[in-house]
């Protein structure tokens, strides 16, 4: 509501009056959050301190459960006792993914990556509905930033090719993956389960752009160039049909109750995505194989006797690096989904 401004001496003295009693009424609700914070603080100290003791226990009953199962052919064991041993490990396993689930909501100690950059800053968030956003604002992130990219790069490729401008452009693409990879390190603080591959190339992506900006002028980049903004424009393209397509997966699979509410679009392939995503392998096999020819090219360019510049060896490791665990990672998705289903036709 929206009060008059008073306008006399006596209606001024009335407001004043009014907003000493709701300046009393603020501190007495300041006063009463900052104790229920520290109840809250207290609690999360005894919450984690009682997941550490009982993480411990379940470590040492596995360790015992494990050598009663090596006495299987012990005739001591009778068949009811090795499937009360078989509940517990089950139990065992449950439990510590609920462990994860209660801890994404405590604070925690940040990682080496982001206490460099961050510090001891608490990065938790304390409610579904904080998390969920962050979430969905890095979705909606790397979603605008993708198409700046291919706006940018379909710029340099084919309407002007200026090396102020290339600079421009990987120094956005720097930016980027460093922004990607201090996101992802919150959101997996918060219960994101990311693949250990899809966090750590955003790493080799943020190296390779650094390398690529520091590249001076010459013959040997103006050979690369326009191989190099094609091939980002194409990843652009890929990773834009990604987002699209894997963000409406996830969002059934979620409705159904078959995937975490923090899961995230990644720029590969993933076991979730088998049910209406397969398409898009032939775009990731193909981009793997462009990263592949890229190195290749490089390693030929180092081989050249006017190749002074280290950049052009290290741009060519990282695109090896690069392909490597995209392909390896993807193949293994691939390989596995194809055993599972083996294994599937063989019990019906």
């Amino acid at each position: 509501w929206q009060s008059k401004s008073p306008t006399g001496l006596p209606e001024c003295v009335r407001e004043w009056d009014d907003l000493e009693k709701n300046y009393q009424q603020i501190q007495d609700t300041h006063r009463l959050y900052k104790q229920k914070l520290q109840e809250v603080t207290k609690l999360q100290n005894s919450c984690a301190a009682a997941i550490s003791r009982q993480r411990k226990r379940l470590k040492e009953l596995a360790a015992s459960l494990k050598e009663c199962k090596e006495k299987q052919a012990n005739p001591d064991l009778s068949p009811e006792e090795l499937e009360a041993i078989a509940e517990m490990e089950k139990s065992t396993k449950e439990r510590t993914n609920s462990f994860f689930e209660m801890e994404s909501f405590l604070p925690k100690k940040n990682g080496l990556y982001l206490s460099l950059v961050l510090g001891n800053v608490n990065v938790t968030l304390l409610n579904k509905q904080a998390k969920f956003a962050y979430k969905d604002e890095y979705e909606k992130f790397k979603l605008v930033v993708t198409v700046i990219l291919f706006i940018v790069s379909f710029t340099c490729r084919f309407l002007f090719s200026y090396r102020a401008l290339d600079a421009l452009f990987n120094f956005l693409l720097v930016w980027y993956y460093c922004t990607l990879t201090i996101r992802e390190s919150i959101l997996i603080t918060n219960g994101s389960r990311i693949k250990g591959w899809w966090v750590f190339h955003h790493y080799v992506s943020t190296f390779l752009s650094g390398v690529m900006l520091t590249w001076p002028e010459g013959v040997l980049y103006q050979l690369f160039r326009n191989q190099f903004i094609s091939y980002c424009l194409y990843q652009s393209f890929v990773q834009f049909l990604q987002y699209y397509y894997q963000s409406g997966c996830l969002y059934r699979l979620r409705t159904l109750g078959e995937r975490h509410t923090m899961d995230l679009t990644v720029e590969g392939f993933q076991s979730w995505m088998w049910r209406g995503l397969t398409f898009l392998l032939p775009f990731l096999f193909f981009g793997h194989f462009w990263q592949l020819y890229n190195g290749m090219t490089l390693f030929r360019m180092s081989q050249l006797p006017e190749c002074k510049e280290w950049q052009v060896l290290m741009c060519g490791c990282s695109y090896m690096v690069l392909f490597m665990g995209n392909f390896l990672t993807t193949l293994a998705v691939v390989y596995q989904k194809y055993r599972n289903n083996q294994e599937k036709s063989k019990s019906f």
